[in-house]
């Protein structure tokens, strides 16, 4: 076998983003749809400036992967190019087919300037706050503010001024019916046609959109007291928009000398200079106001779980019996909520245990948590302060469960809980342990439009090592001399998480090695850890038939002649972000699968606490490998990543498959068989 192989991440996760603009550039996708893929796409590249620019940023300054930067920075103005063309030569000419008139970058008719100016004077300019700058100017641009430059003349000479743009604080977009259309007007575009009335006396006033990214690492040393712990990440997210810059995002068409003028003055010299589209923060087109049902995708109502959700027993008592499966979002959460409100006024419930990485906004599975705590109930939560930009939202749910008696415990700062599980002790029941799963976060808000899998399971020797788990999590200890924590069913990372699924590999490589049936099936978010990949190369050259569903980083080379000719990675992006992490192992035909929260990533591998659960149950197994089977079949969203990084369509033919609708059918016809079946019995 030769020498391993290994695509560099970031660009890989550049290749994630280009199949993210794809979508916006396809006929086949609904217009506001396409609209959205646009927003998704410049919201994406925001955060990559964010966190691995600053990165790749401190490696080319030590000498390290030096041409990667490079590299990127290439493929994103190829990128940036595209999605100019896109909306441009597509997307504004059929909004105006649809009766939308999108302003962008043109002159606004005279018709609706007199709305503008009132509009400015009643909504926009009392959020105003020009800033003249001088050489001893001491201005801090905020991360991803909009802000114009104003470069006036008067007649006692130049003069240039900062504006901030108040899209925090006002709808980004206008809407004005006018001349038989609905104009759609910037909020920058609104202050533009109004500077002469900021600056009265200038005889010349040019304007250019500018924006700021700045890096958003936060760094917090460990502390073993919650409180203080709390109190250092709050005080360190009022700086995190404080950070170094790392992008200064400019206009087409800021003269040069004005360019280096404001970059000096606002000390953005180590920055990366982009000239950009006219316009920035385009994720904000989700927000478009353009309201049309026929142009966007067609509703999917979550399928109810009749079986589950039976009013005549408990959502416990059916978990006792048997397990359960909830496929988000295409059935309902309701059943996930349920499993919360039923602890929270069971009284032969004595405990509740459960992770919380990103809680929804408005939470009401903390609402349950709180009302079980003030029901009597002992009830601890692990509040994961490190989730990337939900830090904030974090610290206030945990603050408020703190205050109505919950227990809170917060992961060591050098080790993030990632694990997705729940767990209902009970007294005087037929199962003492009821547990929850899930390969996504308990947030009812991104069920919406995750794919996910949650378990409802009452195994007690897997609820059993889950409650160990939660008592070795409560010390708030690194796991260091741990042989007294055995996992036999859960695979837990820092523990046997790595090894169990090396050991799984050995065992296909071996099948195939004595001629017997073998093969991999891995559905995951990210793939880079190398020794997990060295692994599946070894099994592809021993003749292991490898299938692997990445969505987005993804660091293994297929196709590779005496090192992975026998692996294929396919990547589905559609109307909901694949988010759920499956791995199937043929097991001479009695395969196993898991579940859970890992990726295969190094920070999931070596630096959080993550859990995958193996599926016993049959039928939830049986329909776990024909949900895989459909994506795998996928040729209508799904792309083939070859050995060169691109991103190959599929044949498409007669048949074609989507596999995210194919899913939805399936579970749709599997609850219609299911409600015939119990009405059945009841006549």
């Amino acid at each position: 076998m030769q020498e391993p192989l290994f695509f560099d991440r970031d660009i890989s996760w550049l290749t994630f983003n280009a199949r993210v603009l794809s979508e916006a550039a396809s006929e086949e996708v609904p217009l506001l749809e396409r609209i959205k893929f646009l927003s998704i796409y410049s919201s994406n590249l925001d955060e990559f400036y964010r966190v691995r620019i600053p990165y790749l940023q401190k490696l080319e300054a030590a000498g390290k992967n030096q041409r990667i930067l490079a590299e990127a920075t290439e493929i994103i103005n190829q990128q940036q190019d595209h999605y100019g063309q896109i909306l441009k030569k597509t997307i504004l000419p059929e909004l105006q087919n649809h009766g939308f008139h999108f302003c962008y970058h043109e002159v606004l008719p005279e018709s609706i300037l007199p709305f503008v100016n009132t509009y400015f004077y009643t909504h926009i300019a009392g959020f105003l706050q020009p800033v003249k700058l001088k050489d001893n100017t001491r201005f801090f641009p905020e991360n991803n503010q909009l802000y114009l430059v104003a470069i006036t003349q008067f007649p006692s000479g130049e003069r240039t001024y900062l504006i901030n743009v108040p899209s925090n604080d006002l709808k980004r977009f206008v809407r004005i019916d006018a001349d038989g259309f609905a104009y759609i007007v910037f909020l920058e575009d609104i202050i533009r046609c109004n500077l002469q009335n900021l600056f009265p006396g200038a005889t010349n006033i040019a304007a250019f959109n500018i924006k700021v990214t700045r890096d958003a690492e936060l760094n917090v040393l460990d502390e073993n007291d919650d409180e203080i712990l709390t109190e250092k990440f709050e005080k360190q997210l009022k700086s995190r928009d404080m950070g170094f810059a790392t992008r200064f995002l400019y206009e087409p068409g800021m003269p040069t000398r004005h360019l280096q003028y404001i970059t000096s003055i606002l000390n953005l010299q180590k920055a990366a200079l982009v000239e950009g589209g006219w316009y920035h923060n385009l994720k904000d087109l989700a927000s478009l106001p353009v309201h049309v049902p026929s142009l966007t995708y067609p509703d999917w109502p979550a399928v109810k779980q009749v079986d589950t959700l039976n009013p005549n027993t408990t959502l416990f008592d059916t978990i006792s019996e048997k397990d359960r499966i909830v496929h988000a979002p295409y059935q309902s959460y309701d059943t996930i909520l349920r499993f919360f409100n039923e602890a929270a006024i069971d009284k032969s419930v004595t405990e509740v245990y459960t992770t919380m990485y990103r809680v929804a906004s408005d939470s009401r599975i903390a609402h349950a948590l709180i009302s079980a705590a003030k029901n009597g109930k002992k009830v601890t939560v692990l509040v994961e302060l490190k989730a990337r930009f939900d830090e904030a939202n974090n610290i206030h749910w945990a603050k408020k469960m703190k205050s109505a008696g919950v227990k809170i415990i917060h992961s060591v700062s050098t080790l993030k809980v990632h694990a997705k599980l729940a767990l209902v002790k009970r007294k005087n029941a037929k199962s003492a342990l009821l547990g929850l799963l899930a390969t996504g976060n308990l947030n009812e808000s991104t069920a919406r439009f995750y794919t996910d899998h949650i378990l409802l399971t009452a195994h007690q020797e897997m609820l059993e090592e889950a409650e160990n788990l939660f008592g070795f999590l409560s010390k708030k200890k690194k796991p260091e001399n741990t042989d007294h924590l055995v996992f036999r069913h859960l695979l837990v990372a820092q523990f046997n998480l790595q090894n169990r699924f090396l050991q799984l590999i050995d065992r296909e490589i071996e099948n195939s090695r004595k001629g017997l049936p073998s093969g991999i099936t891995i559905k995951l978010n990210n793939l880079e850890e190398e020794v997990l990949i060295k692994k599946l190369y070894e099994a592809s050259h021993a003749g292991v038939g490898i299938n692997l569903i990445v969505r987005s980083i993804c660091r293994i080379v297929p196709g590779v002649p005496g090192l992975s000719e026998n692996i294929t990675v396919r990547r589905i992006v559609d109307r909901y972000l694949e988010h759920g992490r499956v791995f199937i192992f043929h097991n001479n035909g009695k395969q196993e699968v898991f579940m859970g929260s890992a990726d295969w990533m190094n920070r999931n591998i070596y630096r959080r606490i993550e859990v995958c659960f193996p599926v016993y149950d049959e039928e939830i197994k049986k329909q776990m490998v024909s949900i895989l089977a459909l994506q795998w079949e996928d040729t209508a969203k799904a792309v083939r990543i070859d050995r060169d990084l691109k991103n190959i369509p599929m044949n498409r033919n007669e048949k074609d498959t989507r596999s995210q609708e194919a899913i939805y059918r399936l579970l749709m016809a599997s609850a219609e068989d299911i409600e015939k079946e119990l009405t059945a019995q009841v006549l």
